[in-house]
């Protein structure tokens, strides 16, 4: 039971993930669908121009979008998927059990997290806690693929289990 109060008192940055797939605001729900499905995320967060986080997508949220024809998906953009969905975050400096609280408040099982300047940093997961509560390492990402304001798709391998032709 200690152990677990000390995860909980814990800052969110100490157990979040740094964010290295994001989607800019204006792009479209396919590109959207694309970075979701060569990164292998559940979450994508949005950043706007500025760097600045706009709400974060779920894989099942652009999945049900991807579901309209083909020709409203070329004009279709991200921010249409955030509309209605005011933005949950939390902050790096932040407590674990502040997080938990607002996850288990909004139903979220995921929060975008904000750097001091109030640029995105990263994302916490529920995984994310579970792994913390379980002793668990956070998983660390190299410096050179921190978040960037801005879709980011070229360094993307091709999504796992792949057999075609890789993108660049």
């Amino acid at each position: 039971m200690e152990e677990q109060e000390e995860v909980l008192a814990r800052t969110v940055g100490a157990v979040m993930r740094p964010a290295v797939v994001t989607v800019d605001v204006g792009e479209t729900v396919l590109v959207a669908w694309e970075l979701l499905e060569r990164s292998g995320c559940r979450h994508l967060p949005v950043v706007r121009p500025d760097g600045r986080c706009a709400g974060l997508l779920e894989r099942a949220d652009v999945a049900v979008a991807c579901g309209a024809p083909a020709v409203s998906l070329s004009e279709a953009r991200v921010d249409e998927l955030l509309r209605g969905h005011g933005p949950v975050l939390v902050h790096v400096e932040q407590t674990v059990r502040h997080a938990v609280d607002m996850m288990t408040y909004t139903g979220a099982d995921a929060l975008p997290v904000l750097a001091e300047d109030g640029h995105l940093a990263g994302v916490l997961t529920a995984v994310d806690i579970v792994a913390a509560l379980a002793g668990h390492p956070v998983r660390e990402e190299p410096a050179d693929r921190r978040p960037q304001a801005g879709t980011v798709l070229p360094e993307l391998p091709p999504r796992r289990g792949y057999r075609g032709t890789a993108f660049p």
